[in-house]
């Protein structure tokens, strides 16, 4: 790799003269308008399948550690697609411009660190990282090598918002009009249009059981600590176990909260502290939970409502009014009002885009970090069952040893960021 960035800082000295610069030469990210992205799935189980065919891109190869994923995949691919077992040999392909990353959490730091150090430009799943500190370390891998990242939840920029009836953009021209007052408070619950998977939880005490021959466990759990194999712990319930998600939490918190994040105008902040309601959670196993409530400096707050328990909650409650899910509001003649506002500031929304123009994506690496980062919150509150204070700016939690053990957890073997 080393000798790779020698050869390209010498060819760009010697090109310095010349207007036209080859692009085996400048390496990825830098396309003339014709060329065509190229792009690798690392992960292709139904996630990674599902987004096989993306606009303005051409797929190259896929990588996955169990065989039966890539032999379905193959299926839904062209003939000239590669596949591959270990995700480094993908990063090692110089003609790969773009890597989606759709495998379990605990691996998309680590991917997206190393991703981004060997030229490509990131595409991940949510939640974006397992921890607090792999998203620090993203967001620094990212900016230090100039690559561009995608988060791939979308409600901010696009698409109406689950079962509450309404795109994000006229609830962002409300908020920033000030008629609702401030602070707010946003209810999230079945009430309010959303489900939250409540019951994705892990099973305690699992029996090990005899791993498939198709299906490379150790490469897998990657990082996370060894643990004996069960079907459970693996591909569509892993998300039940802290080693590798948060259930429906780590699941779709991103999904809900990244647009409050946005219509709060609080992308470059974190809140200052969580509050918990739930039942004692298994070392291993994720648990239910009754009730989350984030809150920032300002007062605005973020309730994560998981029984639907408050049958008569808004989406958004202010001083001075409040709207309920399909755009109800106490405030007269809301929709017209809405027709009145500016809109908010546009937002790139196709990544491709992105990575032809070099502006970063509507949801990227910054702004995709704070609202794992309210996820993250959650989960270590969860895990410690305790009300935790955190310092958005060090993005530390106050006082709290315990709880700051759970911002950088220790990984296996070779694997670290």
């Amino acid at each position: 790799m080393s000798n790779r960035r020698n050869f390209l800082k010498k060819s760009l000295v010697a090109a310095a003269g010349i207007t036209i610069i080859p692009r085996h030469v400048l390496g990825q990210g830098y396309l003339a308008p014709s060329d065509q992205l190229t792009k690798a799935i690392i992960g292709v189980g139904g996630m990674g399948r599902g987004h096989i065919p993306y606009e303005g891109t051409r797929l190259l190869a896929i990588c996955d550690v169990d065989k039966s994923h890539l032999e379905i995949a193959l299926q839904k691919t062209d003939k000239d697609v590669k596949t591959y077992s270990d995700f480094r040999e993908v990063l090692q392909r110089p003609d790969i411009d773009i890597v989606h990353i759709a495998t379990p959490p605990h691996w998309h730091g680590i991917m997206s660190v190393m991703a981004a150090q060997a030229g490509k430009d990131v595409w991940c799943e949510k939640p974006m990282t397992r921890t607090i500190g792999e998203g620090k370390r993203v967001v620094e891998a990212i900016q230090a090598n100039g690559r561009m990242f995608r988060l791939n939840t979308w409600f901010r920029f696009k698409s109406n918002f689950y079962g509450l009836g309404t795109t994000v953009k006229p609830l962002k021209k409300v908020i920033d009009s000030g008629v609702l007052g401030w602070p707010l408070k946003v209810t999230i619950s079945g009430v309010t249009g959303f489900n939250w998977k409540f019951y994705w939880v892990g099973k305690p005490n699992l029996a090990p059981q005899q791993v498939p021959a198709e299906f490379d466990y150790d490469m897998w759990l990657g990082p996370a600590p060894e643990k004996p194999y069960n079907i459970h712990r693996t591909h569509q319930t892993f998300r039940g176990y802290w080693d590798y998600d948060g259930g429906g939490l780590g699941d779709m918190g991103q999904h809900y909260i990244d647009p409050v994040q946005y219509m709060l105008g609080k992308d470059h902040t974190s809140p200052v502290k969580v509050e918990v309601d739930a039942p004692q959670q298994h070392y291993d196993a994720v648990g239910t939970w009754r009730r989350i409530t984030y809150t920032y400096d300002d007062g605005c707050q973020i309730i994560l409502d998981g029984e639907n328990k408050d049958k008569n909650a808004a989406y958004i409650e202010g001083p001075n009014g409040k709207i309920f899910k399909g755009f109800e509001s106490t405030i007269p003649n809301i929709m017209s009002l809405v027709d009145t506002l500016p809109d908010p500031e546009p937002q790139v929304g196709i990544f491709s885009d992105s990575v032809r123009t070099r502006q970063k994506f509507a949801l990227n690496e910054e702004n995709g970090h704070r609202s794992a980062t309210i996820v993250n919150m959650g989960v270590i509150a969860l895990r410690l069952g305790r009300t935790l204070h955190f310092d958005p700016v060090k993005q530390e939690f106050i006082n709290d040893e315990e709880a700051n053990r759970l911002i950088d957890q220790p990984m296996r073997g070779i694997w670290k960021i």
